[in-house]
């Protein structure tokens, strides 16, 4: 089945929802308005049940078919969540808040699933339970973890789960899937390196800790080159180096680093969280100053569950009439926690020519709606289809 006409039908009142959102963007856990909203539509809809407050301010709204006697119970996610970004656009509806703007899309997000929840509460044609969830705090904040370390699965019997993203660069309503290991895990880590600081005249009286640094920074690259497959993927990356000094004339006392590891598989994370701790402690030690590491665990790597991939590719297909396989992405999602808890998968959906992702120019593609709302509702009824 294309497109379903219903949707067409919602386009503009989902366009004005999703202006709406745009205006009014949210960070994190601050998400009070738009969670308000949120809960505020899914009980106009005739939902059978909207809870709020799980993983702080997210919402949770129930739909039961016309039966259920499969007993399937399936899981549809979106972000609510806007970004630090000053807005760029120029839109008519861009930020009303500045500093903040829905960089990502998670106000598109946001709307086609309460789009695909109106229709689903209008026919109730299919054969189990429909579980909206609406997540606060995916940049960054862990708002999937929250949720699901507030029960979300057990408390609504959540079987499978479901996500989807746009994506710049898709041919608009477009999808793009990939079975396995899809967005890589996102750790940080900072790494204090200690030495003696002194007179830049008199360096054999000091422990240069720039030049161990520097070291340091030369020797992590050999991770990714001597120490991980190459045939698999993994990106570390020094982003910041800043010295306790800023003289010209004082070598410094001490130096902090910080950066990145992304990997695509929880071997290579392992890896790299060992690799890089022993490489620092060792190279300072080589020259007789410490390091210090403090290793932060992000997102886990997203992987999506093969049979469950092939089923929302089907559903893409039926929709858009075709579904490519996405490349890997080196970017996180806190998805990852979701489908750690139960079997699902997290397809792409193309937002056509526009700005990337996180750049303050970037917008949302409302024409993209219908494929999004379509792709929700058709996931839905062939699942769990009615008697």
């Amino acid at each position: 089945m294309p497109i379903k006409n219903r949707f067409a039908e919602l386009l503009p009142e989902i366009t004005a929802w999703r202006h709406d959102l745009h205006e009014n963007p949210e960070i994190l856990y601050d998400t009070h308005r738009t969670s308000g909203v949120v809960a505020e539509k899914l009980r106009a809809f005739g939902c059978d049940e909207v809870a709020e407050g799980l993983g702080r301010t997210g919402v949770v709204g129930v739909i039961r078919g016309k039966q259920t006697n499969s007993g399937r119970v399936i899981g549809l996610r979106a972000d609510m969540d806007a970004l630090p970004i000053h807005e760029q656009t120029g839109k008519p509806y861009a930020s009303k808040t500045d500093g903040a703007m829905h960089a990502c899309g998670h106000d598109g997000h946001t709307s086609m699933l309460l789009g695909a929840a109106k229709y689903l509460s209008e026919t109730r044609n299919f054969d189990g339970t429909v579980v909206v969830i609406f997540q606060p705090a995916e940049e960054g904040g862990g708002g999937g973890r929250e949720m699901c370390e507030d029960g979300l699965m057990e408390r609504f019997g959540v079987q499978e789960v479901y996500g989807m993203h746009n994506w710049p660069g898709i041919p608009l309503g477009q999808f793009a899937i990939r079975p396995g290991a899809f967005f890589a895990s996102t750790d940080q880590f900072e790494i204090t390196i200690e030495g003696k600081g002194g007179h830049a005249a008199k360096p054999h009286e000091t422990v240069d800790s720039t030049l161990v640094a520097s070291h340091v920074v030369i020797a992590l690259q050999s991770i990714a080159s001597r120490n991980a497959d190459p045939t698999g993927q993994i990106v570390v990356s020094v982003t910041s180096f800043e010295t306790s000094s800023k003289a010209f004339n004082v070598i410094a006392q001490r130096v902090t680093l910080k950066g990145t590891v992304r990997t695509m598989s929880p071997e290579f994370r392992a890896m790299a969280q060992e690799r890089l701790t022993a490489i620092a402690e060792t190279t300072a030690r080589a020259f007789g100053a410490t390091a210090k590491v403090n290793y932060i665990k992000g997102y886990p790597v997203m992987i999506n569950h093969e049979a469950e991939t092939e089923f929302a590719a089907e559903v893409a297909r039926a929709v858009s009439g075709d579904c490519a396989e996405a490349p890997l992405i080196m970017g996180g999602e806190d998805f990852a926690y979701m489908l750690e808890e139960r079997p699902g998968a997290y397809i792409l959906v193309g937002n056509g020519d526009t700005a990337s992702v996180h750049h303050p120019e970037y917008d949302f593609s409302d024409e993209a709606i219908p494929s999004g709302c379509s792709w929700w509702a058709e996931l839905v009824e062939r699942r769990m289809p009615a008697a």
